[in-house]
């Protein structure tokens, strides 16, 4: 397996080339490609395996039976899921599609779990690596939930933009949602998000072209 670049990914940060292919080899690694709208894993399914993403992107969502979807978060290049399943075991509550072509690493992190084999440092720093990028997903859930907590749309898309500007620190970024999405994200229906998009731009808080903003500076 190529490992150039898996190297600075947080899972196996600060371990050296020998030690990461020992990793590579303890987590049963393996790499799998997937075209947009792909299902990769499914709610209501177990897995054992952390899901990094090579290349592409993807999105988690939560799909009822009644047809009703509510993106949860975005995962980018270098960018972990399902971490939390696999660990515990537990039935996934979401879905995990791919937001477009893109290629990902699955490592088997139960491995780490079982007592029959030898524990290491590397199986500490890699727990360690785990609880990290656990805690950097906990932020990105409670930011979804500050977000949606405003009853009005302006408040939600308000919230939202500001916290990407401060995530990047410019006033100008691009998002990872199309239209739709963000209006799953923020619980919105998509016409009435558009239209508040409309009134904000003709009163000068921001400008748009697709998925870039700019946020105005109001005297």
């Amino acid at each position: 397996m190529e490992i150039n670049g898996i190297e600075k990914s947080r899972l196996f940060l600060g371990m050296t080339t020998k030690e990461l292919s020992t990793c590579l080899d303890l987590l049963e690694a393996k790499e799998k490609n997937y075209r947009k709208d792909d299902i990769i894993l499914h709610a209501g399914d177990k897995t054992s395996a952390i899901g990094m993403v090579l290349s592409g992107s993807v999105t988690i969502e939560s799909n009822d039976v009644w047809g009703n979807c509510t993106v949860l978060s975005h995962v980018g290049k270098g960018q972990y899921f399902a971490e939390t399943y696999a660990l515990l075991g537990e039935v996934l509550l979401v879905d995990v599609r791919a937001n477009e072509d893109c290629n990902i690493l699955f490592c088997n992190i139960r491995n780490l779990l079982d007592d029959s084999k030898k524990s290491s440092s590397l199986k500490e720093k890699l727990l360690k690596n785990i609880l990290i990028i656990s805690s950097q997903k906990n932020l990105v859930l409670s930011g979804r939930s500050f977000h949606t907590s405003p009853k009005s749309c302006r408040g939600r898309l308000l919230s939202y933009l500001n916290a990407i500007a401060l995530q990047t620190g410019s006033r100008e970024f691009d998002i990872p949602f199309n239209r739709q999405q963000l209006a799953d994200y923020l619980n919105l229906e998509r016409t009435n998000m558009s239209k508040e998009l409309s009134h904000m731009k003709d009163e000068g808080l921001i400008e748009y072209k697709k998925s870039h903003f700019k946020l105005l500076k109001v005297d």
